[in-house]
């Protein structure tokens, strides 16, 4: 099991940007050492809404995935010595409004990502993005 802690989340007006971190704790996040790598993902929820797909990105930091949504504004990255991953994001829109959270799957490939909520096994708390109009 690895431990997710998020930060960065705050108040920013429409166009402004911010970067959220989550740091995980044990040294098997960045090592082979369990059998298996962890790819990570960030997700967000809005009130009264489900949990979405932001990004996913794989151990290896080689392949990255977004929704469409956020495509060509969000970038998620990792730095698997710091045990942290990070999403920059820019040009945020009232509608980025949520809870951002991350999450990471157990995965055989370090070339592997997950986009389904559902295929992932630890989770952050979630740290608060509110942008305003």
């Amino acid at each position: 099991q690895v431990q997710l802690v998020e930060s960065g989340g705050g108040l920013v007006q429409a166009g402004g940007s911010l970067k959220l971190s989550c740091a995980a704790s044990g040294r098997t996040f960045s090592t082979y050492t369990m059998g298996w790598f962890y790819a990570m993902g960030w997700f967000r929820q809005a009130p009264g809404q489900e949990r979405e797909f932001v990004a996913a990105i794989s151990w290896s930091g080689r392949r990255t995935y977004y929704a469409d949504s956020v495509k060509g504004r969000f970038t998620i990255s990792r730095d698997n010595a710091k045990n942290t991953v990070y999403l920059q994001m820019n040009s945020l829109k009232p509608e980025d409004t949520a809870a951002y959270y991350c999450a990471a799957a157990k995965v055989y490939s370090d070339y592997n990502i997950k986009i389904k909520k559902e295929e992932y096994d630890d989770w952050g708390q979630g740290t608060q993005v509110t942008v305003s109009s």
